[in-house]
């Protein structure tokens, strides 16, 4: 009989055997199980898988894979690939590595290599060939690259219509911000996720947890009056629920003896019936105003005869008031734009060695630094005519809200040390540019067709960074903070650069309350995030970074618990950390030919009567900057900046940033912030260790004590002499990796039929071909 036993198998496998289903599903291609992270309100609209990010311009070695997906608030490559080529990176807690937010998005190319075809997607467009290549432009001048080469051809057409049509919305209410803080009401609580949609001014702040001011109260415009000493100046409500004027604020500072039925009445004169705002009080009485032009030619000598005396009368010596003209003494909006274009070209354009010879000229060319050097120049000449000659300065200007608030700020920043710490700079924002009508919906372009767009807040910036170059040791803030500032313009979640002016936001978010059946109560529209709450975007160990080690600190000037501490100038007890250029070498504000008539003089432009002056008055102001450029710089007092060819640079860790070739491994000014930063932490160091000597607390909180520390960079011990980290480059804490890749990969026919073309194309310039 045969047996039913299973005979033995005789032949042995040395092979692997093959998986069962349940390892097939569990051996699918990582990409598909790669999700984004999401915030409230936050949704994909498009996605595709196997997208190339292209990371080198001449090799694909270090390309990633992943997924590229679309939301209604960024674009995300989700990826487990490691980042080649970097050995750091600072995390940014509401965009992922390798994300860009849409408001971030310039411009938009899709490329065919095959058919050798290539198109700028506008919104609402239609794409009839299936795209092997996105080329994404960024406000920040990078330049980020796809391949689809393994991808679906339908669904990488379809991400890319997505992009195109989120990333450039029709209204302002279809920004992500609206759709983020609608989940947050709608979820009855003020708190998601840890995250307040008040946002107010918290965050980083001066050592004693100070918040911002946002102006948006009476009791704000009251404190800074009493910190500034303007006695002769009130906070006037008179635009309370803006019933005046949709661009001022609903409070502001007017003189005492101007009575409110007065202002309603010279209101009507004023363009967009922007009635004169004070701005700033010196210590000598002296104060600093914001005007529009009056409209009315025939009430015009009346009505600015009547605020220039009520002006005069704020003034404890009744000194004259100085008016100044920004339209015709500084440069506007268009070609501060024009400048902006051709310094993106020149950065991003090709790489240096291909420009190298005429690189330096070519900056010229742009007229960027030209235009800082005119804004710096006019605000120093402001400043002597205030801290000189004891005069209130009107700034005047055809709708009172843009230049004025640069040269407004920049003067403040100048006089004032307490704008020159990080809560006191953010203060001047909120009160300068925020509440007082900057347009940076307009300005900004986030609707992507605004023909009003303008870099004036990076202009700013700029300037800002300027004198922090030369004068360090005077500002609390580091140029990491300033960038990372520029970069948060960029973001449409904060409330805070988003809109025109505060009426917009109010209007627009109540209109979006309504139609999403929010309930507002006594609010006064909606409450967006604020982007002075930097806990939303950073731990608080990269937020260390905005700490400047080189700064001397002093107690700010500010009202805390109800204690008045006004500002004054300190006696000359200059410091001699930093001292002046000697007067021989002329790098003063004014020099003997600058009084000469010449083109694009910018101190003969100040007023038709300064034409007129008198030999005595040039010398006057000249001399004034003489002596001050001969004493050593006192850190909290006047500082001014110098003006020569070779003390105007350009904002290389803004601007270069992304560019390979400008990098500089274990170099640049990261080197010295880093050896300074380990000092300042040894001094501190020893300064608690010598209050624990000398206190009797308990050992838990001498402990706790010592862990705590303000510095990024920290010393292991003291007399540390440990080498400075790897990662360290001229780019820190940003990476070029992966964020400037000019052209494809070499040898495809996209590159050869690009080469040599500049980017940043414009519709003109490149066919749309469908």
């Amino acid at each position: 009989m045969f047996s039913l036993k299973q005979p033995k198998p005789t032949f042995k496998s040395y092979l692997l055997p093959l998986p069962q289903a349940e390892d097939h599903i569990a051996s699918e291609p990582r990409i598909k199980k790669l999700e984004p992270v999401l915030l409230p309100g936050e949704i994909v609209v498009n996605e595709v898988n196997f997208v190339r990010k292209c990371i080198a311009t001449d090799t694909s070695q270090y390309d990633l894979w992943g997924k590229l997906v679309c939301t209604n608030f960024k674009i995300s490559f989700i990826t487990d690939d490691p980042m080649p080529l970097q050995k750091f990176h600072y995390k940014n807690l509401l965009l992922g590595e390798h994300d860009v937010p849409l408001t971030c998005i310039e411009q938009i190319v899709t490329v065919n290599d095959t058919k050798r075809k290539q198109k700028v997607l506008g919104p609402n467009q239609k794409l009839k060939f299936n795209p092997t290549e996105l080329i994404i432009y960024c406000k920040d001048f990078r330049i980020v690259r796809f391949r689809f080469d393994e991808a679906g051809p339908e669904s990488a057409k379809k991400v890319c219509l997505a992009i195109a049509h989120y990333s450039q919305p029709t209204d302002l209410q279809l920004l992500f911000a609206f759709e983020y803080v609608g989940e947050i009401y709608h979820n009855l609580a003020k708190k998601v996720n840890g995250i307040d949609p008040g946002g107010g001014g918290g965050g980083i702040g001066s050592a004693s947890g100070q918040q911002t001011p946002l102006f948006e109260t009476y009791s704000d415009w009251d404190r800074e009056i009493k910190r500034t000493g303007a006695s002769e100046w009130r906070v006037c409500s008179v635009n309370e629920g803006y019933m005046i004027s949709t661009c001022l604020p609903e409070y502001f500072v007017v003189p005492s003896s101007l009575a409110d039925q007065d202002l309603k009445l010279y209101s009507y004169s004023f363009i967009g019936r922007r009635m004169p705002l004070w701005s700033w009080n010196h210590p000598n009485g002296s104060a600093l105003v914001r005007m529009a032009n009056i409209k009315d030619v025939l009430q015009q000598r009346r009505i600015d005869q009547r605020i220039c005396n009520a002006i005069t009368r704020s003034h404890p010596l009744r000194s004259d008031v100085y008016k100044s003209d920004l339209d015709k003494c500084l440069p506007n909006i268009q070609e501060i734009q024009a400048a902006h274009i051709k310094l993106k070209q020149l950065c991003v354009n090709e790489p240096f060695e291909e420009t190298e010879e005429k690189w330096l000229s070519s900056l010229e060319n742009t007229r960027w630094l030209e235009y800082i050097r005119s804004f710096l120049k006019h605000s120093a000449e402001l400043v002597y005519m205030m801290e000189c000659k004891h005069v209130s300065v009107v700034l005047q200007e055809e709708e009172g809200r843009d230049l004025s608030c640069l040269a407004a700020s920049l003067i403040q920043v100048m006089l004032d040390p307490y704008f020159r710490t990080i809560v006191g700079f953010q203060s001047l924002i909120q009160k300068e540019w925020v509440m007082a009508g900057y347009q940076f919906l307009d300005r900004c372009n986030h609707l992507k067709r605004s023909d009003k767009e303008s870099p004036l807040f990076l202009m700013f910036l700029d300037c800002v960074w300027q004198l922090l170059e030369q004068y360090p040791a005077a500002f609390e803030f580091s140029e990491m903070y300033l960038t990372i500032l520029y970069d948060s313009a960029r973001i449409s979640l904060f409330g805070t650069f988003l809109f025109n002016c505060p009426h917009q936001r109010v209007k627009e978010s109540t209109e979006f309350a309504i139609s999403k059946n929010i309930q507002l109560g006594d609010e006064k529209g909606l409450k967006f995030p604020c982007v002075w709450d930097w806990s939303l975007q950073f731990t608080s160990r990269d937020r260390l970074l905005f700490h400047n080690p080189l700064y001397i600190g002093k107690s700010a000037p500010c009202v805390q618990n109800g204690a008045v501490k006004t500002f004054k100038r300190s006696k000359k007890n200059y410091s001699s950390t930093l001292r002046g250029v000697p007067p021989a070498l002329k790098n003063g504000i004014i020099s003997e030919q600058e009084f000469l008539p010449r083109r694009n003089s910018l101190i003969l432009k100040l007023k038709p009567d300064f034409l007129q002056q008198t030999e005595s008055q040039s010398n006057s102001m000249e001399q004034y900057f003489r002596d001050w450029f001969a004493k050593p710089v006192d850190l909290h007092g006047v500082i001014l900046p110098h003006l020569s060819g070779t003390q105007i640079k350009l904002w290389k860790l803004c601007y270069f940033r992304w560019v390979p070739e400008a990098q500089i491994n274990h170099g640049g000014f990261i080197t010295a912030f880093h050896k300074v930063s380990l000092l300042a932490d040894e001094v501190d160091m020893l300064n608690r260790n010598l209050r624990q000597y000398k206190s009797n607390s308990s050992l838990q909180g001498s402990c706790s004590e010592l862990d705590q520390s303000r510095m990024y960079f920290r010393a292991n011990s003291l007399n540390d002499t440990s080498e400075a980290p790897d990662f360290l480059s001229s780019s820190f804490p940003f990476s070029p990796v992966g964020n400037l890749c000019r052209r494809s990969i070499l040898g495809t026919p996209l590159s050869k039929f690009l080469s040599g073309a500049k980017i940043w194309l414009s519709t003109e310039t490149l066919a749309n071909e469908d």
